[in-house]
């Protein structure tokens, strides 16, 4: 099995960081960092954008495991703007066959902050054809779900 991390934090080896590391616990994975490529708003076209990039490398794993910070109440921009960008981009369906699961990482979230942003990625997974596994916002989440791997 094939692990893709997207990492929406702007610090790459922080608190949503840490979290993937619980919940892959003796696993290999493959880390993204979305603040090393250029995905612009929806509707930008900015030269060297790379969602092109993600997205391949969405396609060739089996489970992807995304993570946002809460920021301002919400998911993060850096994942926002690249679920925002595959809308006309990406056929629906494209991902069929993999699963999906999310960090949302708060010091004190809101129940909800974490219902709205679970609703967000449900959509998205169902929206591409991914099982949607569920949500992680805290250690003990993740060394529980950690068993799924």
């Amino acid at each position: 099995m094939s692990i893709l991390f997207i990492n929406g934090s702007p610090n790459a080896k922080g608190n949503t960081a840490k979290l993937a590391e619980i919940l892959l616990t003796n696993t290999d994975y493959e880390t993204l960092n979305l603040t090393d490529f250029i995905i612009g708003s929806y509707g930008q076209k900015l030269e060297g954008d790379g969602l092109d990039t993600v997205i391949s490398k969405m396609k060739a794993t089996d489970t992807i495991v995304i993570g946002s910070p809460v920021y301002w109440h919400n998911i993060c921009g850096s994942v926002r703007n690249m679920l925002d960008r595959f809308y006309g981009k990406v056929d629906n369906g494209t991902l069929k066959g993999r699963k999906l699961y999310f960090i949302f990482q708060s010091a004190a979230p809101e129940k909800w902050m974490l219902e709205a942003g679970e609703y967000t990625m449900s959509r998205f997974a169902m929206l591409y054809g991914m099982s949607y596994c569920g949500m992680v916002n805290n250690k003990e989440q993740a060394l529980k779900m950690s068993h799924e791997f």
